[in-house]
């Protein structure tokens, strides 16, 4: 059973990992107060997309606009005009008033006539500033409305951004409740109705069939809020249409209707700019974050008396929070979402498909939380939007990049032993670990070293493996810097595709450009057998487009990604007529190239089980983009001071033959020879060839291994051949032959030039005798 158990929690390792802990980072994030900025921004968008309710008409607004003042002629207005707009608003029977303008010093003209006023008005609710804060200092209520308890206070909670999103109802001022204006007017309003406020000892306040609950300080999208007072979380109503509203001139000069107070609540308040008696809202922020449609603070003790009186007498709900557990709940849960969507697409299809589909399904996923959080809050539920996103879309990044952590891991323990296509084509495709394959047309270079063997058995086994992992190094270079893929190490041969997996139009350039690349990589690769004292190593490379199955081939067991069929056995034959420094390709390569290529020599072979001969060409270089060029081989060989005799057999699939040869070397070069043999030898023979003793120097020599070059010319009864493995001993006989031959020849031309200079001076010595005679 634990077996099982471990065997769920490996396969599902992804999610069990980046879940709870993207979850416990945002709630920390969120704790820590870091998210608040941004949750107070989705509140103010869902404000602002929410449909605007209709105005609450039981409410109307005494303005007093920047023409108003013009007006008065002063401000502070005097305490006779504040008692005649009174007076004339007590006229119309409202059913209760809100003055929300500070009178705690008189203004004369007027004092007596306000005093008279206040008293005479038992619906009137005057304000005080209670709490102490940068905006100011207390102000006390006017005296008359003191003694006659209608007295609240006009005190606004302003968050850490500058806006007003509660809504304060009481405040708690050394053990005195004191209500704020709005809640006041609400209070006096219910009143009328017979309803009254209860409150419990569980910071809730029953309002007929209305509940308000005090907000804590973690609630909603605040973090380690001043919760001070009684607060609840604002639902404004009437700011996107505001209220009913007149201003302080109609209304003195008897221009409005007289019943347009009835019953109703009327506020008094300053709207004029100059005041600067002015809010930002969530109506306050535009789309492009510029901060407008300020709002007056008369408006806000209006929203306040409005909020509660629709919760109360027609049910409107408040605003409703999450307990944190829940939330916290809530948050993990998208978290795990996130995960588990980005976990169960990390096979799918390849990396370039995965992961847009990945942004695909989070995206959907994010904006239907979005949506849903928009949709909860249309029925006053707030829910933290922006925490669930950052866990979706954080859970779904880091399982993406656990993932991609995983899978550059593994691609760089299979690169080891695999090709990087190779490896890609495992990973990121559906079809990478499956048996089988498709035809396609791929170029097909074959590399081999020759004379290896003979280094070989000169140095130790850990130099072997040393050198061959440092040749391979270098041609892995050249052949990754050309796009090919090496598809298997074969000793110290090499076999490279180009066109799988990753087929592209320019195949068979690349692939010529990769074996000229590295035939001049080994001058780095000779650079380390002479500091090693060995000889000279040379490769020859055969290169060949056809048509082959490419795919995964194997069984359930074990398997590997190759190509087979005739023409990589074909390629491989056409490496096998190479000698070393050469690059032989096929009429089909050309046919593909499309670019300028150097033919150094042209000829045709008969493969075995080929039924038409096949033409090969050796190319020396190869321009376009690539423009490389290997160096002409015009070293022309010596003839030697006496015949080096000979006897060899012909090579067949690497065997010796049974039949053995007599002849004779009769001009070298450092790489070439002149052999003279009674029997003809075809071109591209392969031959063991021995040096007999007739010269102290060729005794006990090990054997030389050529190619025939040039095929047999009856006229001369010689061929020539191309060394593909000489032994060290050989080699220095063969410097010295060619140094004697060389000293010969040297000789013979300061002989030759010795006798025209004599001859010269005989014909001088003569022409001077003439013209004396004469």
């Amino acid at each position: 059973m634990w077996a099982s158990v471990r065997e769920q929690l490996w396969r599902w390792r992804g999610i069990f990992i980046t879940a709870p802990s993207v979850a416990g980072m945002v709630i920390g994030l969120r704790l820590a107060g870091w998210l608040q900025p941004l949750e107070f921004a989705a509140l103010d968008q869902f404000f602002l997309l929410r449909p605007p309710d209709s105005i609450d008409a039981r409410i109307v607004i005494v303005e007093i606009r920047e023409p108003d003042l013009q007006t008065l002629g002063q401000w502070p207005m005097s305490d006779h005009q504040l008692a005649q707009l009174l007076t004339l608003i007590k006229q119309q029977q409202p059913r209760v008033i809100g003055l929300d303008l500070y009178r705690d010093l008189p203004v004369e003209p007027g004092h007596q006539e306000l005093v008279n006023a206040l008293q005479s008005i038992p619906n009137l609710i005057g304000i005080q500033k209670v709490i102490v804060n940068a905006d100011g200092a207390a102000v006390k209520p006017p005296q008359p409305l003191t003694k006659l308890v209608q007295l609240s206070a006009n005190d606004l909670i302003i968050d850490a951004d500058g806006k007003v999103r509660r809504s304060l109802l009481a405040i708690d001022e050394k053990g005195e409740i004191i209500p704020t204006l709005g809640n006041a007017l609400a209070l006096s309003y219910l009143q009328a109705q017979n309803i009254d406020a209860t409150t419990s000892d569980t910071d809730q306040v029953q309002i007929g069939k209305a509940r308000f609950t005090s907000l804590q300080e973690n609630d909603g999208p605040y973090v380690r809020a001043d919760t001070g007072g009684y607060q609840i979380l604002a639902n404004f109503r009437n700011l996107p249409r505001r209220f009913d509203q007149v201003s302080l001139t109609q209304v003195l000069t008897r221009q409005v209707p007289n019943d347009l107070f009835r019953d109703r609540i009327v506020l008094i308040g300053i709207t004029a700019e100059s005041v600067g008696d002015f809010f930002l809202t969530p109506y306050s922020a535009g789309w492009g974050g510029q901060l407008t449609n300020r709002t007056s603070g008369v408006e806000l003790h209006a929203e306040v008396t409005s909020q509660i009186l629709s919760a109360v007498l027609e049910g409107r709900p408040l605003i409703q929070f999450w307990s944190e557990p829940l939330e916290y709940l809530w948050i993990a849960a998208w978290a795990l979402i996130g995960a588990m969507v980005s976990w169960g697409l990390r096979y799918r299809d390849s990396a370039s498909q995965r992961l847009p589909l990945t942004a695909i399904s989070i995206s959907g996923l994010g904006v239907g939380l979005v949506g849903g959080s928009y949709l909860a809050f249309l029925q006053s539920w707030w829910v933290p939007v922006v925490p669930a996103v950052l866990a979706l879309v954080g859970a779904a990044i880091a399982v993406t990049s656990y993932v991609a952590r995983s899978t550059l891991e593994i691609r760089e323990t299979f690169s080891r032993y695999l090709t990087d296509e190779v490896v890609a084509n495992l990973l990121e495709t559906s079809q990478g670990l499956k048996l089988g394959g498709e035809k396609r047309k791929v170029t097909i270079l074959m590399a081999d070293l020759r004379g290896f063997s003979a280094i070989s058995e000169r140095i130790s086994p850990e130099q072997t493996v040393a050198f061959i992992n440092r040749y391979l190094e270098i041609m892995t270079e050249a052949i990754t810097q050309y796009g090919g893929t090496i598809n298997e190490f074969l000793g110290d041969g090499i076999f490279v595709l180009f066109g799988a997996p990753v087929q592209q139009a320019d195949d068979a350039q690349r692939a010529i450009a990769c074996a000229i690349a590295m035939q001049q990589a080994m001058q780095q690769v000779n650079e380390q057998t002479l500091a090693m004292n060995l000889p000279l190593l040379e490769m020859g490379i055969g290169v060949h487009t056809g048509e082959v199955l490419a795919g995964n081939i194997g069984s359930r067991k074990r398997a590997k990604y190759t190509v087979i069929g005739s023409h990589v056995n074909l390629a491989s034959r056409i490496e096998s007529y190479t000698v070393g420094g050469q690059v032989l390709v096929s009429k089909a390569v050309l046919a593909e190239t499309g670019v300028t290529v150097r033919i150094d020599e042209q000829f045709q072979v008969q493969p075995k089980g080929i039924q038409e001969p096949l033409t090969l060409y050796e190319i020396g270089g190869i321009g376009g983009e690539f423009n490389l060029f290997l160096p002409r081989d015009d070293e022309a060989m010596i003839a030697l001071p006496w015949q080096l005799s000979i006897e060899y057999t012909v090579l067949e699939e690497k065997r010796s033959g049974s039949q053995v040869f007599q002849g004779s070397i009769r001009k070298l070069s450092t790489n070439q020879a002149e052999v003279c043999a009674a029997v003809p030898v075809e071109r591209l023979t392969n031959l063991k060839i021995r040096l007999l003793a007739n010269s102290p120097k060729s005794r006990g020599m090990r054997d030389v291994y050529a190619k025939v070059t040039d095929p047999f010319n009856p006229n001369t009864g010689c061929f020539t051949v191309r060394f593909t493995a000489v032994p060290p001993e050989v080699a220095t006989l063969f410097d010295y032959l060619q140094q004697m031959a060389e000293m010969g020849e040297i000789g013979r031309r300061r002989d030759a030039e010795t006798g025209r200079q004599e001859e010269k001076r005989e014909q001088g010595d003569f022409g001077e005798s003439d013209r004396s005679i004469g």
